[in-house]
């Protein structure tokens, strides 16, 4: 008999460990592993492998739109990105009836400013760069706390800490690094409403690079060693330390340092945008595709799930393309592209919040 209260006891441990095992990941142990946890050692990969051949140094030519297949790719995954949020935002009705204001009439506001201001586009323009790099950090973070969340941890304990980090380990080597003056470089566009103090902005930004690198670095890391401290300090108090996470941001740390910091090779840019672009693809397919089914008209069909996917990807690159091949001509055009992208970045904020629930 106390054999038997042993095996049984044993056999409940081991489902609770399975099931803690399996509740740990978003989807799977191979899904989060190549879609997002280690997707920019991927993407360092693969920037690093098509360096020097003919897909980053052989234009191709489509209209008036030349550049080398790698670059035409990577403008229209990024485009195709940005754009497949209103998957999220606008088609998830139950989302939708919660900001119907954000998602309706501030879009149409900040497009109409843009093209009754030059002043207010050029500023737009600017802003979605630097946008971009916050937002960019902050994937990485509202990635992280789902996976605190996953292991029922607080979605507030941290959360400070962990937007700081993901700044420091994003931007940080943008600051620090060789790639900053072309984020800086973007201020130029301000010589089209006049300004010289914004263009002036690019030159004081390199002649002051190195007192940046040393501010990131002696900011920087301390507060890694109190970062490191607060979660220790915490793991003895009962928080359960996702290995998710934790490798998340080790793969993510690792490929911005190198990538930004350094720009071996030149593709800096490909590698950043590439495993953003991707985990953000894998996250909209994942959560919403029974609603991408249903949009679509396939929902029930047989292969559904794959039906969307192909859907979203034909969708999304078919904006990418038109995006990235726009040639800013059309004030119509570039202003829809750029309102698109700060949309983007503001809907993103809130529509993932593991704080309020959102996912």
């Amino acid at each position: 008999m106390a054999s038997t209260g042993v095996l049984q006891q044993g056999l409940i441990r081991s489902r609770e460990e399975a099931h803690v095992f399996r509740s740990a990941w978003l989807v799977g142990p191979v899904f989060d592993s190549v879609f997002l946890i280690f997707s920019p050692l991927l993407a360092m990969a693969l920037g690093w492998a098509i360096a020097g051949t003919a897909l980053t140094e052989s234009p191709i030519r489509i209209g008036q739109y030349e550049a080398p297949p790698a670059t035409l790719f990577i403008g229209a995954f990024i485009m195709a990105h940005i754009f497949i949020v209103f998957f999220r935002s606008h088609l998830n009705r139950e989302i939708f009836r919660q900001y119907p204001f954000r998602f309706v009439l501030v879009p149409v506001a900040l497009f109409l400013a843009m093209m009754w201001s030059p002043w207010i586009a050029v500023s737009v323009s600017v802003l979605a760069t630097w946008w971009d790099v916050y937002h960019s950090s902050l994937q990485t973070f509202g990635i992280g706390r789902i996976y605190d969340a996953k292991v029922g941890n607080d979605s507030r304990r941290g959360r400070t800490l962990d937007i700081i980090l993901n700044l420091y380990l994003y931007a940080g080597p943008i600051l620090a690094g060789a790639t900053l003056m072309d984020h800086v470089e973007d201020f130029y566009e301000f010589e089209e409403v006049g300004s010289v103090f914004f263009t002036a902005i690019p030159a004081y930004v390199e002649s002051h690079a190195s007192w940046l690198t040393w501010a990131v670095l002696l900011t920087g890391v301390p507060f890694l060693a109190y970062y490191i401290y607060c979660y220790w300090r915490w793991a003895r108090q009962g928080y359960r330390v996702s290995f998710q996470k934790v490798a998340l941001l080790v793969s993510t740390a690792l490929c911005s340092i190198v990538t930004w910091g350094f720009n071996p090779f030149g593709e800096a840019f490909f590698i950043m945008n590439f495993f953003h672009a991707w985990q953000y693809f894998a996250l909209v397919w994942w959560v919403e595709k029974k609603n991408i089914a249903r949009t679509f008209g396939v929902e029930g069909k047989p292969w559904a799930p794959w039906l969307a996917l192909a859907l979203l990807l034909v969708v999304g690159f078919g904006y990418g393309l038109w995006a990235e091949m726009n040639d800013g001509t059309s004030p119509v055009a570039y202003n829809l592209i750029i309102v698109i992208a700060i949309m983007h970045f503001w809907y993103d904020g809130f529509i993932w919040s593991v704080r309020k629930k959102m996912v």
